[in-house]
C-alpha cells in the first residue's frame, strides 16, 4: 500500500511564495486523499499490489480492471504520482540538475524561453490540471499541460517538472490570481 511521502522541508519553508497553510492542507489532506482512494481501489486487485505506482499508471490501458476502476486509478493514482513529484522538485534551496538545464538550453534555446513557454502552458490550462516538462518517447523535451490528474506516464513520457494548477494549490494565498502563483512558483523550483 502506498503512503504519503514525507517532505524534505517544513510546510513554511517555501514562504513567502507558497504559504505554510496551503502546503499543509495540500500535502496532508489533498495528497493523502488521493493515496487513500488509490489504495482502496488497488485492494480489489492483488496482482497490482506488487507493482510501483508508476508501473500501474504507465500500463493503465493494459491492466485488467473494470472501466470504473480504471478511471479511479487514473485519477487517484495520477494524483498520488503527480503530487509526489511536485513536492520533490520544490525546496527552499536550489539543487540544480545540470543535465536537465543543459537539455533545456539546447531544446528551448535559453532558460528564459523555456520559462516563458512553460508559464504559458500553465496559464493556458483551462480549469484544473498540471503543466509538464517531459522527455518524450524519443528523449526529446516537451512542454504541455494535462487536465485533472492525468499523467504523462500513460503516454510513455518521463515527467521531469510539473506545476499543479488546481486551485487548491494556490487559492488561500493567491485567490483567483493563478498567474501570480505561477510566476512566484519559479522561486521554489529547485532543479533549474
Amino acid at each position: 500500500m502506498f503512503e504519503l511521502p514525507k517532505l524534505n522541508y517544513e510546510y513554511n519553508a517555501l514562504e513567502p511564495f507558497i504559504d505554510a497553510t496551503t502546503m499543509e492542507i495540500h500535502h496532508s489532506k489533498h495528497h493523502q486523499a488521493y493515496i487513500t482512494n488509490f489504495n482502496a481501489v488497488l485492494e480489489k486487485y492483488p496482482a497490482l499490489q506488487n507493482l510501483s505506482s508508476e508501473e500501474i499508471v504507465k500500463n493503465l490501458n493494459g491492466i485488467e480492471v473494470t472501466e470504473e476502476d480504471r478511471k479511479k486509478i487514473k485519477n487517484h493514482g495520477g494524483g498520488f504520482i503527480n503530487h509526489s513529484l511536485f513536492w520533490e522538485i520544490m525546496g527552499p534551496e536550489k539543487q540544480i540538475n545540470e543535465q536537465l538545464l543543459a537539455d533545456i538550453n539546447t531544446e528551448f534555446t535559453s532558460l528564459e524561453k523555456f520559462k516563458a513557454d512553460f508559464t504559458q502552458s500553465a496559464i493556458g490550462q483551462f480549469g484544473s490540471g498540471w503543466a509538464w516538462l517531459v522527455y518524450d518517447e524519443n528523449g526529446k523535451l516537451k512542454i504541455y499541460s494535462l487536465p485533472n490528474q492525468d499523467s504523462p506516464l500513460t503516454i510513455g513520457h518521463k515527467p521531469m517538472i510539473c506545476l499543479d494548477v488546481w486551485e487548491h494549490a494556490y487559492y488561500l494565498k493567491y485567490q483567483n490570481r493563478r498567474v501570480d502563483y505561477i510566476n512566484n512558483w519559479w522561486n521554489v523550483l529547485k532543479l533549474i
